[in-house]
C-alpha cells in the first residue's frame, strides 16, 4: 500500500505526541489524535487507536506511573535512539552530535544540555522535515524494532505507537535484521562514560512547545 508523504507526516506527529508524558495537555489532544488515527492508512492508524483509548480511559495516576516505569526505568524501552547502537560509550556523543547537526541544518537548535535523539523529538522533527527526519529514523531502524518488540513482549500500552512507527518506515532489510538479532542477544555496548540517557528529555522548544 502506497503511503503519501502527508499521511506519513501526520502519523509521525501523532506518534510523537502519544510518546509524550501523559499530562493534561496530552489528554486534551486525545480527541484530535483519535481523528488522526482514524484518517490514517490502517497499518499506521490502527495501532494508535488502542493507545489513545488507554490514555482516554485509564486512571490518571496509573497511566502516569506506567509511563515512568516504562520509559524512565527500563533500558530496553529507552526512547533514546543512539543508546541502542552505542550504549553508554564515547561513540554515543558523536552520534548525538549528528542529530544536532541535522537539526541545525534545518534551522533548529538544541541547548548543550539537551539530548537530541529522543524518539518523540525525532518524530516531531520528521513531521516538519520529512527527508532528513526519515533518514535519522531509518538509520536507527534496528533500535526502533528492538524497542517495539520489547514493548510488545511486556504488553505495554504504548506498543501500538512503535507498531505505527515501524509501519511508516521501510521494511527491515537483511542488515537491519542482523542488527536486531545482535541487539537482542547482546544488548548495546557497555563502556560507561557518565552519560545519563534516561533523564527526562528537554524537548526542542521550536518544535514541541511546552510539552514535557
Amino acid at each position: 500500500m502506497k503511503v503519501s508523504e502527508a499521511d506519513r507526516a501526520a502519523a509521525w506527529q501523532a506518534q510523537s505526541l502519544l510518546l509524550g508524558y501523559p499530562d493534561e495537555a496530552l489528554r486534551a489532544m486525545l480527541p484530535m489524535l483519535r481523528r488522526v488515527a482514524d484518517a490514517l492508512p490502517e497499518p499506521m492508524g490502527a495501532p494508535l487507536r488502542p493507545v489513545v483509548e488507554y490514555l482516554e480511559t485509564g486512571e490518571s495516576m496509573t497511566v502516569t506511573t506506567e509511563y515512568v516505569d516504562t520509559f524512565d526505568h527500563r533500558k530496553r524501552f529507552s526512547p533514546y535512539l543512539t543508546w541502542f547502537l552505542y550504549g553508554d560509550t564515547r561513540k554515543r556523543g558523536m552520534a548525538l552530535l549528528r542529530f544536532k547537526q541535522v537539526y541545525k541544518t534545518a534551522g533548529l537548535a538544541l541547548d548543550d544540555g539537551e539530548l537530541s535523539d529522543h524518539l518523540a523529538v525525532v518524530l516531531e522533527f520528521a513531521a516538519a522535515h520529512p527527508a532528513p527526519g526519515r533518514e535519522l529514523l531509518e538509520e536507527h531502524r534496528a533500535g526502533i524494532e528492538v524497542m517495539r518488540m520489547d514493548l510488545r513482549e511486556n504488553d505495554s500500552p504504548w506498543t501500538g505507537v512503535l507498531d505505527s512507527v515501524s509501519a511508516s518506515l521501510s521494511p527491515l532489510r537483511g542488515s537491519d535484521r542482523e542488527a536486531v538479532a545482535k541487539l537482542i542477544a547482546a544488548g548495546p555496548p557497555g563502556e560507561d562514560v557518565g552519560l545519563e540517557p534516561f533523564a527526562p528529555p528537554t524537548y526542542l522548544p521550536e518544535i514541541i512547545g511546552g510539552r514535557r
